[in-house]
């Protein structure tokens, strides 16, 4: 049974990531101008990872909080929400990340407009432009993002507590090494909105690496998280709480059986007085 109420909640948190996260690279060439400086990928890594942090800790509790396709398709493929539902939260975030660019390019049409409205261009100097230099970058990002989120949101013997925390200071991490390198992507949705928005021909046509890469990277990381470690850890969970249970029901037993030859004496006792 599908949970449109998840999907909207998709919806609101990837808004957020999608204007929260582009705000901060657009004030920061506002405040530090342009080229990327130490304050400004500072700034532009606490931006993203503020707002994860805060939508996971706001809907993790109903939706799990996703809020990237790279995300919901290892849920899907490890069977942790259903087919239907993966589908509902990445047609949702896509959408969600959409209004959140439209809603940038109202309020910000001449300062956002230098940096596309936060839109990931491929591979940067750095990478010597090398496309294949900059799909690996977001594979192996993607990778410990979402192995962070299957090892604190998804392991239940993971604190709930802490994975707000954890994800959103990945992706602080991530940003601060991948801001240079590729744009830190890793999330489909965020890459999408504003190259659709914007129409803009380098953005759309370097998108298949923005949703390739970070896909595989993040599939790698469901599967090995989810059949090496979590699965493994749940069945001897399992098998723990069964063995504990078997324990009770035979100390119940004994101490049944205990009062019960008790009272057999008492009443042996009783009948010998009587006679």
């Amino acid at each position: 049974m599908v949970n449109p109420r998840a999907w909207f909640a998709e919806a609101i948190a990837t808004y957020a990531l999608v204007f929260f996260g582009p705000l901060s690279v657009i004030l920061s060439v506002v405040v530090f101008g342009d080229g990327l400086t130490i304050e400004s990928i500072l700034m532009i890594s606490l931006g993203h990872g503020a707002v994860i942090a805060l939508m996971v800790y706001a809907f993790g509790h109903v939706s799990g909080a996703h809020i990237n396709p790279a995300v919901t398709i290892p849920m899907m493929i490890t069977k942790k929400i259903s087919v239907a539902d993966g589908i509902g939260y990445i047609i949702f975030q896509i959408i969600g990340g959409i209004i959140a660019t439209l809603t940038l390019v109202a309020i910000l049409p001449e300062i956002g407009k230098s940096v596309l409205w936060g839109g990931h261009g491929g591979p940067s100097e750095l990478l010597n432009h090398s496309v294949m230099s900059g799909f690996v970058v977001e594979i192996i990002l993607t990778f410990f993002l979402v192995l962070i989120i299957f090892m604190t949101a998804v392991h239940k013997k993971a604190p709930k507590s802490i994975a707000g925390a954890s994800i959103g200071g990945m992706i602080f991490l991530l940003h601060i090494v991948g801001v240079p390198l590729t744009g830190a992507g890793m999330n489909p949705a965020r890459s999408f909105a504003p190259a659709i928005v914007t129409g803009d021909a380098g953005l759309l046509e370097i998108q298949w690496l923005y949703w390739l890469a970070p896909i595989i990277g993040g599939i790698i990381a469901g599967v090995i998280m989810n059949y090496v470690f979590i699965n493994k850890d749940e069945q001897e969970a399992k098998s723990s709480s069964r063995s504990s249970s078997v324990s009770k029901s035979e100390s119940d037993l004994k101490k049944y059986e205990k009062k019960y030859l008790a009272r057999l004496e008492k009443q042996k006792k009783a009948d010998k007085m009587d006679e």
